[in-house]
């Protein structure tokens, strides 16, 4: 087989100017030919890569270990273990590594066969110079966006941290470690400004629908007449102002999580449409004649005694029971006075780093001052105070 030689590359026009952008990475090159492998060494190298070599599918699996590169060229011809098995063992204790398969007898089914385990691409030899650099910058880019995202949802888990450790906010915890596996159905109750939200996003963010959209509408703050196309949408031209298709949270919620704050100030009509979609699984839109089928975990959320409303045929009984698989009461700040400490340092460290403000301890008498009080507003009003002290 001819090996190119660097030389012999041909850089389309620009390109060089693009690969200067490009991630510089850590590669791992597996490959029983050393011709193949010293000529990878030196375009890449060349193009500011730091370059790892392996002969075989042992010595690869050794490297992935201990240099922890960031993409891996693995030839899957190869004596002792073929590239195909190499894929398999990597991808059982690292996923996030973008493995590329090379080979000089490659066909439709091997290249079929290499996605299928988790190879990132399939390259034939003779190797492409622009082929190789492009698909280099298209994996480092790829795990650069995995990295961002996931330093995204550290800070919003961080946002949404539940601070303090009462018994009754530790009895909370292991709710939510219970029934955030499941499906169910869960009702959150308690007064204004006690935490609901939180809870409602720790067991989104502990169910495996995690990775998709959380969906959140305040059923109060949404005018009757608009509260059916904002959850189902509506069709072009079904009433005024309704210039474009729209869909409605539901639609949007739809392999996530809607979580319906205050829904004990749904309106008494909105009720049972919602009864039919959570029967049916399927909503249809404002002006619209076909129906769509949604998967989505609904979490709902009320400072309401949903049992009196019910009694003052205010809720419906029926919806009551549908969305109320699993109960989960928050209690009110002044009940678990062990929180209120700790919750009110960190909203200090918050809005001190906010404003860039030097740090500053909490004086002792004002800690008296703040656990005497009975905070009526809960964590909403403690978090308002001591942005207004800070």
């Amino acid at each position: 087989m001819k090996i190119r030689k660097f030389e012999d590359f041909e850089i389309i026009p620009n390109f060089a100017i693009r690969v200067k952008k490009m991630t510089m990475a850590k590669i791992l090159v597996i490959d029983d030919e050393r011709s193949i492998r010293n000529s990878m060494k030196d375009i890449l190298s060349f193009e500011g890569h730091e370059v790892v070599l392996a002969e075989n599918g042992m010595e690869g699996l050794v490297s992935v270990k201990t240099e922890k590169p960031e993409v891996v060229f693995c030839d899957i011809k190869m004596p002792k273990m073929e590239g195909i098995e190499v894929l398999e063992r990597i991808k059982e204790f690292t996923s996030d590594v973008p493995v590329i398969m090379i080979s000089g007898h490659g066909t439709i089914d091997t290249a079929i066969e290499a996605i299928k385990k988790g190879a990132y691409d399939f390259i034939e030899k003779p190797l492409d110079l622009n082929r190789i650099l492009i698909t280099i910058k298209n994996a480092t880019d790829k795990n650069q966006l995995i990295e961002e995202t996931q330093k995204l949802k550290t800070k919003v888990s961080k946002k949404y941290e539940m601070i303090g450790h009462s018994d009754a906010l530790n009895h909370i915890r292991i709710m939510i470690d219970k029934v955030a596996v499941s499906d169910a159905r869960v009702l959150i109750t308690g007064p204004n400004g006690c935490g609901k939200e939180l809870v409602a996003h720790q067991l989104h963010e502990k169910s495996h629908r995690n990775d998709r959209a959380f969906i959140e509408v305040n059923c109060a703050a949404i005018p009757s007449e608009l509260i059916e196309s904002e959850l189902f949408g509506h069709e072009k031209g079904s009433f005024t102002s309704a210039i474009k298709q729209k869909k409605g949270k539901f639609e949007l919620a739809s392999g996530g999580t809607l979580f319906l704050d205050e829904i004990g100030d749904m309106p008494f009509d909105m009720q049972v449409k919602l009864l039919r979609v959570l029967q049916s699984g399927e909503i249809q839109r404002v002006g619209g004649l076909r129906t769509v089928p949604v998967d989505l975990r609904i979490i709902s959320a009320t400072n309401k005694d949903l049992k009196q409303a019910i009694a003052q045929h205010q809720f419906r009984a029926d919806l009551y029971y549908r969305i109320s698989t699993l109960s989960i009461l928050v209690p009110p700040l002044r009940e678990r006075a062990e929180d209120i400490l700790p919750l009110a340092e960190h909203f200090i460290h918050r809005h001190e780093l906010r404003l860039n403000r030097h740090p500053v301890p909490l004086p002792q008498e004002t800690a008296e001052a703040i656990l005497r009080y009975p905070w009526p507003g809960n964590i909403r009003q403690l978090e308002s105070a001591v942005e207004r002290a800070v």
